[in-house]
């Protein structure tokens, strides 16, 4: 099955380039262009990686990667942080929130593809549904592992 993929980014440009690179890598993705809603279009899609940028409109992707980790559901989701400020104050920010790798634009499309499929295989190898607990549920039975009776 296809990596599901969800990038949210506000830049047309590197929007396009991301998912062609990706999708011509076999993975399925889906897009989002700014901060407002992210959230209910990550539970909606439960991606396997999330690519998201730093500075977007609506809700800032720190923001979005601090809801995420305080989240049970979403807690152990491989995110890739994308930012066009490469300070280490941001770097330290993002590691501090949690966010699973962080690259500083401009990249190559072979950056971006080999640090996507060494997160989408860390994921899977984690239980591939998001909640890290390993059982495949996504965390619909409350990460207990067991699934129902």
């Amino acid at each position: 099955m296809a990596e599901r993929i969800l990038l949210i980014e506000d830049e047309p440009n590197i929007t396009e380039a991301i998912s062609f690179v990706l999708k011509r890598a076999g993975m399925d993705v889906k897009t989002h262009a700014n901060g407002t809603g992210a959230l209910e279009v990550i539970a909606r899609v439960r991606p396997d990686v999330l690519v998201l940028d730093v500075m977007l409109p609506g809700e800032s992707g720190y923001e979005i990667l601090r809801a995420l980790r305080a989240d049970p559901a979403t807690r152990a989701l491989p995110v890739l942080m994308l930012t066009a400020r490469g300070q280490e104050k941001d770097r330290d920010l993002a590691r501090q929130l949690g966010a699973t790798r962080f690259m500083t634009k401009p990249f190559s499309n072979t950056e971006v593809l080999e640090t996507v499929r060494a997160l989408a295989t860390q994921a899977a190898s984690a239980g591939g549904d998001g909640d890290g607990d390993g059982d495949g549920d996504g965390g619909k039975n409350g990460g207990s592992g067991s699934g129902p009776p």
